[in-house]
């Protein structure tokens, strides 16, 4: 699929993504023998935009600064979070300070890295002056809010180095899922030299950074759609990189990339939902988890008429899930919740099972066209009018269309006295209806930035972050607000899931599906990790 904008849109699927940072899956993991080729060929499917850590908005870029860069934990296989360049972790028993003791690691030039790097890269993505949109990820951190605000110095932010190797983060309450952070690009140590030596010019190009993980980025600038990974001498577990070049090339339609991988010049390549149909008996086919949900998103905030809770209930209600997954094939399964499947557990079960029964009652996978009528009707009356028109808004990939064209479909088929009209934008032009909220109902794909329903369900209070709807509930704030602190691990969640719960009922959102992202990878290809559309290369490998 087509890069992923974090908290903007996801062009090749449904429209907004925030970005989810979840369940790695990898291929397998045979050893390495002396048959191992050196060179693996990789593709994109949309160019990189930025080297910077603190940058990233899109998959193509997050993807190559985890391979050529590392913070302090990483993402193996299987979702597992593993200690990078953190030797020791000691979080005190308020849990507000936490001491990191660094293992001995060099930038690619040779160049020691020191915990001051950490404080200088964390300093500098918060700080509003670099134009980050991920600083909001800090909170929790001593004045990380305040900073990202404009009302604080970002020399103030709670993280301070101690001699060489010892980080220190002091909190202003507890941030359960830390760690998980810790692996995301937006906490990576930067070079503070090289950062003011390229000046405006970091990293815009591989020539102005500089690498600390397994391989340096080589021959790309921006615009350019072919570059190389090249394994990095001076990393720090150089010995676990088996791989010693990674040919790299954007590919923006599965109809090209299936037919360089046909003819052996790809490893790899997405699939669209047709080519996975005619796929799937395919010993290379692999299905992956992006850790997406998609929905409608009302507007609620400008729409009268999709203020009213019964005509939201009714549009869920007429929607056929399971008829819509059939048409857009293996790339989806039917959604009940806000929180996408697989995400985290609880008490070893994944925490939607965690939702009551009745939340999901207005989001079944079958057509209810009875109830929807009904809940229609009673809204209708509430406001006084006998029929009602709304605008349906997704990006013009293919699969937008095909989304959109299912849900008129059903919408008009299932309720009397409601119009539908599709509008299937460009994604430029998308990003300025919703930033102007010119809109009435969305299709999107919706993610977080790390393993926790916290990172999809925090942005949906009132005036949140990923309230594109302007949904506002008290019930909810104040969970939301309870389980933020809650220090009890499944107190917190069973929070969670209560609001999750109000949500669903509410119909802030309407879920939809599920979203599955399928490839052919050779049999021969070994090692790769999938965490939430980023490909982490680190012990990729392919044997002859």
């Amino acid at each position: 699929m087509n890069a992923k904008l974090r908290k903007t849109v996801f062009i090749n699927s449904v429209i907004v993504t925030l970005t989810l940072f979840l369940g790695a899956c990898s291929n397998s993991s045979k050893s390495s023998t002396a048959s191992t080729k050196k060179d693996l060929n990789w593709m994109q499917t949309s160019e990189i935009t930025t080297l910077d850590p603190s940058l990233p908005m899109d998959t193509a870029s997050e993807s190559q600064i985890v391979d050529s860069n590392e913070g302090l934990f990483r993402y193996g296989s299987h979702s597992k979070l593993e200690k990078a360049l953190v030797k020791s972790e000691k979080v005190s028993q308020n849990g507000l300070t936490r001491t990191y003791i660094l293992r001995k690691s060099k930038w690619s030039n040779g160049q020691a890295l020191t915990a001051q790097d950490f404080v200088y890269g964390w300093k500098r993505t918060v700080d509003p002056k670099t134009g980050s949109e991920y600083g909001y990820l800090f909170s929790g951190i001593k004045n990380a809010d305040a900073i990202v605000n404009g009302k604080k110095s970002a020399q103030t932010l709670g993280v301070k180095a101690v001699g060489k190797y010892k980080l220190v983060v002091s909190f202003e309450k507890k941030v359960p899922y830390f760690d998980q952070l810790l692996a995301k690009t937006y906490f990576f140590p930067e070079n503070k030299t090289a950062v003011k030596k390229y000046g405006s010019k970091y990293g815009t190009s591989s020539k102005y950074v500089l690498s600390n993980g397994p391989y340096k980025v080589e021959n790309w600038n921006s615009g350019k759609n072919t570059w190389k990974l090249v394994k990095n001498k001076n990393y720090w577990d150089a010995q676990a990189v088996k791989t010693q070049t990674v040919n790299m090339s954007v590919q923006e339609t599965t109809s090209t990339s299936y037919d360089l991988y046909q003819s052996k010049k790809l490893d790899a390549t997405s699939l669209d939902s047709n080519q996975a149909k005619n796929l799937e008996n395919n010993s290379a086919y692999h299905l992956y988890s992006p850790g997406s949900t998609n929905y409608l998103i009302f507007n609620i905030s400008k729409n009268k008429f999709l203020q009213n809770s019964n005509i939201r209930r009714a549009i869920s209600l007429a929607i056929s899930r399971k008829s819509l997954t059939k048409v857009l094939g293996p790339t989806s399964k039917v959604a009940k919740t806000i929180t996408p499947t697989g995400l985290t557990k609880v008490n070893g079960k994944d925490y939607i099972t965690t939702i009551s029964n009745s939340a999901k009652s207005y989001n079944q996978s079958s057509a209810d066209k009875q109830l929807a009528q009904k809940y229609l009707d009673k809204g209708l009356k509430q406001l006084g009018v006998s029929k009602v028109s709304f605008k349906l808004t997704a990006s013009d990939s293919d699969l937008n269309k095909q989304v959109t064209e299912a849900l008129q479909s059903q919408l008009e088929m299932n309720l009397k006295n409601v119009s539908v009209e599709v509008q299937n934008l460009p994604a430029k032009a998308l990003m300025g209806r919703i930033s102007s909220a010119d809109y009435d109902i969305l299709s999107v794909a919706t993610g977080g930035d790390y393993n926790d329903p916290a990172s999809i369900l925090d942005g949906l209070v009132t005036n949140g972050s990923f309230n594109y709807g302007g949904w506002s509930n008290k019930h909810y704030d104040k969970l939301i607000t309870q389980a933020s602190d809650e220090s009890q691990t499944t107190k917190r969640y069973k929070l969670l899931a209560q609001a999750e719960g109000v949500a669903l009922k509410d119909e802030a959102w309407s879920p939809l599906f599920y979203m599955v992202d399928p490839w052919l990878i050779r049999s021969n290809v070994h090692g790769v990790v999938y965490t939430s559309d980023i490909w982490d290369l680190k012990t990729a490998y392919i044997t002859k």
